[in-house]
């Protein structure tokens, strides 16, 4: 299991690094690719994953990405026609689907679909290409510290009935060593940050927020799990389970990243 584990997670590393050194359309299509698979294996645990809730869910997720950027003014007027349409399938059907199946449905659509599409929108950001791997850094990294400061100094469980592994030394610890790393990060690439108000301290800044909302998201994911009684989302990495077990956090430092440096860092 270690060696499986290890070899997909040095494959995602190097995929992940292809898409954010790349950009532009490779990422634009991989993270819709991504957010459609992750959108999948949610409705796939509510058993809507082939009707058509689930297929006006993935609709909208296109659609969405279709209109980002350019077309922002319609994302309200598309969160509503979606909304539409699903309580127009409830009431139609009814009662072929629950009320939990339609309120996830549209649930789906923000929480997989939108909040991971900040992944492209941060790479197109002003210096994106360097902003970009915050996500990585506050994701990734509030993992890694998270787990060494709750093996070496870990005494209070944080969220004991969810997850009675994680302790609040670890969570301090994640998010001090993810606001270093975004600090190093930063500070190593000042002079490609042209357009970022004292790249080192935002960075680091950023990461640190976003390392206590990846701690929000790792948890929220799991929370879903076991309400529903189910290990993992898929099985499509090896060892790893499925695309929200292993890009959880992320939906939610991507965004996080994303406002964090629009509202302090850029000029």
């Amino acid at each position: 299991m270690f060696t499986t584990r290890l070899i997909s997670g040095i494959v995602l590393v190097i995929i992940a690094a292809f898409l954010l050194v790349e950009g532009s359309t490779v990422l634009y299509f991989g993270s819709m690719a991504i957010s459609l698979i992750g959108l999948y294996e949610l409705y796939r645990v509510m058993k809507i994953e082939r009707s058509a809730p689930g297929f006006v869910g993935y609709a909208a997720v296109v659609a969405y990405y279709w209109i980002m950027g350019n077309r922002e003014q319609y994302v309200t007027f598309l969160a509503i026609i979606s909304l539409m349409i699903l309580m127009t399938i409830y009431v139609v059907t009814f009662p072929k689907y629950g009320t939990e199946q339609i309120t996830v449905a549209f649930f789906g659509i923000f929480y997989v679909g939108i909040m991971f599409s900040y992944l492209y929108q941060v790479r197109e950001m002003p210096d994106g290409k360097y902003l970009v791997w915050l996500i990585l850094l506050s994701s990734w990294g509030c993992d890694t510290f998270a787990y060494c400061a709750g093996k070496l100094f870990g005494k209070h469980k944080m969220t004991p009935k969810l997850s009675p592994k994680k302790t609040v030394e670890g969570a301090i610890g994640g998010v001090v060593g993810a606001a270093v790393l975004g600090f190093l990060y930063g500070t190593f690439f000042k002079n490609n940050m042209i357009q970022v108000i004292n790249p080192g301290v935002i960075s680091g800044a950023a990461c640190a927020i976003a390392a206590v909302i990846s701690m929000v998201g790792d948890l929220a994911a799991s929370a879903i799990k076991r309400n529903h009684d189910i290990k993992d989302y898929g099985n499509l990495i090896p060892g790893h389970g499925g695309i929200l077990d292993r890009f959880d956090s992320m939906i939610f430092t991507a965004p996080a990243i994303y406002f964090a440096i629009t509202f302090m860092g850029i000029r």
